[in-house]
């Protein structure tokens, strides 16, 4: 590959660690490869797998394992119990020195950039796993499902540990708000309270009343009248009873 770099496109990380981001060099469909500068000046070249291959758990350690066999091998380290084992390794002959590395979720590696000579490319390649080569047979070609999420990997924020005299005083800081934000509601609900009592309209007082007994009503007698007599009239027509007449005497009798 020619190391012609190209400016940052969006979603490129700008950090890498301690390592600032300046260019890109390479893309594959395992990663990313830019150019970047450490905080001594020296510059480094910077492997990234893509979105995809970080999900993959497969593909994420190999390339890691990829990284650390480089590692093991350049501080001398061989197979376990001294035998000579470099079974995923083997492609990655003239690899150069790793500086640093992350294994972590979204895992990059960096090594000392020299154009013209291999940079941390070669540990991309290990990522992509093909064909099966059988005599003069190949096998079928293998497509990995995270080949279409092309997005480079991005570490999490990284969260620094703030000192504990200034976490006490942000807890002292919003205690004191609370206790303000109680007295200021507070305030305003004797406000509204008072408030509404003086506008409710007071009953008026009645007068005292004094209670004065009357006597009972009396009921008026009829002035007497006297009452005609009960004689009769002349003038009344009706049957005489035979009798004596006044002036008759008790002797004599009247002649038929």
């Amino acid at each position: 590959m020619a190391n012609v770099a190209s400016p940052l496109q969006y979603g490129d990380p700008p950090r890498l660690g301690p390592y600032v981001v300046q260019a890109r060099l390479h893309a594959v469909p395992a990663g990313f490869v830019y150019l970047g500068q450490g905080p001594d000046g020296r510059a480094v070249s910077l492997a990234v797998l893509t979105r995809g291959a970080a999900f993959d758990a497969a593909a994420r350690d190999r390339f890691v394992t990829a990284i650390t066999e480089a590692k093991g091998e350049r501080s001398g380290v061989r197979g376990w119990l001294g035998l000579a084992g470099r079974s995923r390794s083997a492609v990655l002959d003239g690899t150069p020195e790793v500086l640093a590395f992350d294994g972590g979720p979204a895992p990059w590696v960096a090594v000392p950039y020299v154009p013209g000579r291999p940079g941390a490319e070669r540990f991309l390649e290990p990522v992509m796993v093909g064909g099966t080569l059988i005599g003069q047979a190949h096998g079928p070609d293998f497509v990995p499902y995270w080949l279409t999420d092309r997005a480079p990997a991005l570490p999490g924020p990284t969260r620094r540990r703030r000192p504990l005299t200034e976490t006490r005083k942000r807890v002292l800081t919003a205690a004191l708000a609370l206790v303000l934000l109680v007295l200021l509601v507070t305030a305003i609900l004797l406000m509204l309270l008072l408030g509404r009592r003086d506008s409710e309209p007071q009953p008026k007082q009645l007068p005292p009343t004094v209670f004065v007994p009357t006597p009972p009503p009396t009921p008026a007698s009829p002035e007497p009248r006297p009452s005609p007599s009960q004689s009769p009239s002349p003038s009344q027509s009706g049957q005489v009873t035979p009798g004596q007449t006044p002036g008759d005497d008790a002797g004599e009798e009247s002649p038929l």
